[in-house]
């Protein structure tokens, strides 16, 4: 197992939010156990934050203890985490966990955050908070959707993924756009990609995917009611008394999150009760559509293996793949 390591540096299991990639995770290491040990790497642009755990369905302390995990609770909910953070600390980490003997494994659903890894970062303009503030304004006069058309005619690729209430990154796109004169897509094709060290791409993917749609939308749904059972919305109101947070900020952006932030802000203006029906709606809401997003960027990585997760023997499967792939991967 050994030789196997050294010739496929690291495994990754991705999937959409509620397709089961912790359990699955946890599960697989303990099947290697008694082959190599693993060490979990988060995929997740969420999990880095402290304070933020109902909301992100964060792993246990019992099942971080059972297996280590990384990038879990390395920022506050007010410091910035990126795409380039990531693929700095991951990379570090994968080195640091073979060299322990151990298999890193991947674990999450931040897709860009693969996409970096794998194909490397483009050298895009940096942020400009001028240009950004005119995009704000822009959006304050005519919405987030009039602003998504509009990125949509200099640059359709982007925008066909993109939500048009997605205004993090629909600013991002028409930021690159003024700043460069390129359309965000133009700085991540093929010729740009840096060789993917790490074996993900070839064959070293593995993603948790629904046969059916409606298997992942009845989980989700049971996920967002066993979240407001657990305390998110308190949570989120201790989060709303820390000053140094506001909606605008990546952290509250998070799904699920933000719509919470909203409600509040809503009963605030209304004195009235929290609307808690109409919050749990768009949450689910949002949540369906993350994962749609998810499920679309993982069709666009064709070196994948796909597993079914919504089908009878789904860890068994995952289990036999990964197997293989490491017999595969032994010299």
């Amino acid at each position: 197992m050994a030789s196997a390591i050294e010739a496929l540096p690291c495994l990754a299991l991705a999937g959409p939010t509620a397709s089961g990639k912790t359990g699955a995770a946890l599960q697989l290491a303990e099947r290697l156990a008694g082959r190599v040990a693993v060490e979990i790497v988060s995929v997740d642009s969420a999990l880095v934050y402290r304070g933020m755990d109902i909301g992100t369905a964060k792993p246990t302390p019992a099942e971080r203890a059972a297996v280590p995990h990384h990038l879990i609770d390395i920022r506050e909910p007010w410091e910035p985490y990126s795409a380039a953070a990531f693929v700095h600390d991951a990379t570090r980490l994968i080195a640091e966990i073979r060299a322990r003997g151990a298999l890193p494994l991947l674990v999450g659903g931040t897709m860009l955050y693969f996409k970096a890894l794998t194909d490397g970062l483009d050298a895009m303009p940096a942020a400009d908070p001028a240009v950004r503030g005119r995009i704000e304004a822009r959006a304050a006069q005519l919405g987030w959707p009039a602003l998504h058309a509009e990125l949509a005619r200099v640059d359709p690729a982007t925008a066909a993924r993109l939500a048009p209430a997605d205004s993090q990154r629909i600013q991002r796109a028409l930021e690159v756009w003024e700043l460069s004169g390129q359309p965000l897509s133009a700085f991540h094709t093929p010729e740009k990609r840096a060789e993917n060290p790490y074996g993900i791409s070839a064959g070293g993917l593995f993603s948790l995917e629904p046969d059916e749609r409606g298997w992942l939308h009845a989980r989700i749904a049971a996920r967002f009611d066993a979240m407001l059972e657990h305390g998110f919305l308190a949570e989120v109101q201790r989060l709303r008394a820390d000053p140094r947070l506001h909606a605008d900020l990546p952290s509250m952006r998070c799904v699920g999150y933000r719509q919470a932030w909203q409600a509040f802000d809503a009963q605030a203006a209304s004195g009235g009760p929290l609307d808690l029906a109409g919050l749990r709606e768009r949450g689910i809401a949002a949540t369906r559509q993350l994962a749609k997003r998810q499920i679309t960027w993982l069709r666009g990585m064709p070196a994948r293996q796909r597993i079914a997760c919504d089908q009878p023997g789904m860890q068994a499967a995952l289990e036999a793949a990964v197997l293989a792939r490491l017999a595969q991967a032994a010299p």
